[in-house]
Formats: C-alpha cells, sequence, structure tokens
C-alpha cells in the first residue's frame, strides 16, 4: 500500500468513527483555549478540564489575569504539574496581550509564539482551533501513530508535522489531527495496546512495528 493510499484509508476510517468531532479542551473563546493549551504540557486534556474552571472563575481574560499574583495564580493550578512556570507564563503572556494586542490574541503563529510559554504546538492548536487556520499541531499520539503506520520515521516531532502535511490535504489537517488524537487515546494508545481493536494499524501498519507487536505477544 503506498502512502497516498494509506491516507485516504486513513481519512476515511477517521471520518466513520469520528463524523462529530469533540474539542478536547473546554474554553469559550481565544483566550481561554490559548491558557487550557499552556496548561495542558505535560499534563491530561481532563485534568485540565477540571481546573480552568477554577482559574477562569477568576480570570477568565487578560484584565483580570494580571490582577492576580502569579502565587495565586499557581495555587490554582498547581494540579496540573509544572505550576511555577506556567504561572508566570499565564501572567506575563496576559500582560503582553494587553500591552502590545489591545487584550486580544494575536492571529499569526509568529506573535503567538513570541508569548512566554507558547511554543509552536501551542500557536498551531490556537490557530487552528480557534481561527481556523489550517495547522497540524503534533501531539504524542500523533508522533506514536505516524511511525506506527510508517509515515513519518519517528526521530522528532518537527519532522512528523513535516510529514503529515505533506500527505494530508491542507484542508483536512484541523479535522484530521484532532481524529488522530482521539484514535490513539482510544484505539491505538502507548501502554495497553490491542491490535485486533486497531484497525488502521492492522491494516496498513509499519512492518517492523507489527512483527515487534507479535513477537512480545508471543511471550506472554
Amino acid at each position: 500500500m503506498t502512502k497516498a493510499e494509506k491516507a485516504a484509508f486513513i481519512i476515511k476510517t477517521l471520518d466513520e468513527l469520528y463524523p462529530n468531532i469533540p474539542i478536547p479542551l473546554d474554553h469559550k473563546d481565544p483566550y481561554t483555549l490559548l491558557i487550557a493549551v499552556l496548561m495542558s504540557a505535560q499534563s491530561t486534556d481532563v485534568r485540565v478540564n477540571l481546573i480552568t474552571p477554577l482559574l477562569f472563575e477568576r480570570a477568565d481574560n487578560p484584565k483580570m489575569m494580571v490582577k492576580l499574583d502569579i502565587d495565586e495564580i499557581r495555587e490554582i493550578i498547581k494540579p496540573v504539574g509544572l505550576s511555577p512556570a506556567k504561572a508566570k507564563a499565564i501572567h506575563g503572556l496576559s500582560e503582553i496581550l494587553l500591552e502590545k494586542h489591545n487584550g486580544e490574541v494575536p492571529q499569526s503563529f509568529e506573535e503567538l509564539e513570541e508569548l512566554p510559554g507558547v511554543g509552536h504546538k501551542t500557536a498551531s492548536v490556537v490557530m487552528s482551533q480557534a481561527f481556523g487556520v489550517p495547522a497540524f499541531p503534533v501531539d504524542t499520539h500523533i508522533h506514536r501513530l505516524m511511525y506506527r503506520w510508517g509515515l513519518s520515521d519517528g526521530k522528532n516531532v518537527v519532522q512528523t508535522e513535516k510529514d503529515a502535511k505533506k500527505l494530508f490535504p491542507r484542508n483536512r489537517w484541523n479535522d484530521l489531527h484532532l481524529q488522530i488524537i482521539w484514535y490513539g487515546r482510544e484505539y491505538s494508545p502507548a501502554r495497553g495496546w490491542k491490535l485486533d481493536k486497531d484497525i488502521i494499524t492492522a491494516t496498513i501498519g509499519r512492518k517492523s512495528v507489527l512483527e515487534e507487536y507479535y513477537k512480545k505477544a508471543s511471550r506472554k
């Protein structure tokens, strides 16, 4: 099966599984999405969704956020992990939004990535989900599956993103990156992986990945 044929199979399967795509992080506007995505680094969406209502009850816009002390923010978001750095970034980017962007989240990758705590992945999520700009944010699920499916060499997320963008149609990027995340969580996790539930990998998976899976299964 060629990569183009694999891509067509993936799109068809994911559209059947996820015709209506859930948004992982709860938010109401670009600012609350930006903060939620920043908080999700090395945490889970479930945990972030439990904590953001507590933070946004106190401050759901840059003007209110800068009125909080960094320590206050840190105390609220402590359960998501890395709270000292995240609290400092949340406070700092809120100040910059007020000073340079009239309190609005900028709509460009360059300006977003200039904000404290905002890397390329976070900027890509905001651009795609808040502003509808085609982007392909690569998280651990997408990175893992692109390798399992033989569509990227798996060396780093930068290369994985480039490979995904070359392979999939631009007008599908925003939907596909979310569909692949959900598929990775539900059908092709890093741990407890069951190939009989993972139709995509079972059908198009990288030969070495499948061989290793069956070798481990035979030892059990």
